[in-house]
C-alpha cells in the first residue's frame, strides 16, 4: 500500500496542540486600516480548528500527531 502524501499547504498552516489543531485567523493580510484596533488584536490570536473540520485536516496531514 502506498504512503499517504502530505498536503504541503496544510502542513504550513496547521499545527498540533494539546487541545487539538491550531490555526491562524483569516482577514489579516490587507485592508486592515479600516478595522478597529480591538478587531485587529483579536485577529492576531491563534485559534483552534473546529471539530467538524478536524478530520479533514487530519486527512491532509497524516503525520499531524507527530509535528
Amino acid at each position: 500500500m502506498p504512503k499517504k502524501k502530505t498536503n504541503k499547504t496544510a502542513y504550513k498552516k496547521f499545527r498540533k496542540n494539546k487541545g487539538g489543531v491550531k490555526r491562524a485567523q483569516a482577514n489579516t493580510s490587507h485592508n486592515t486600516g479600516k478595522m478597529r484596533p480591538k478587531r485587529k488584536r483579536r485577529l492576531r490570536a491563534i485559534t483552534k480548528v473546529d471539530k467538524t473540520n478536524g478530520e479533514a485536516v487530519k486527512k491532509m496531514i497524516p503525520t499531524i500527531s507527530s509535528h
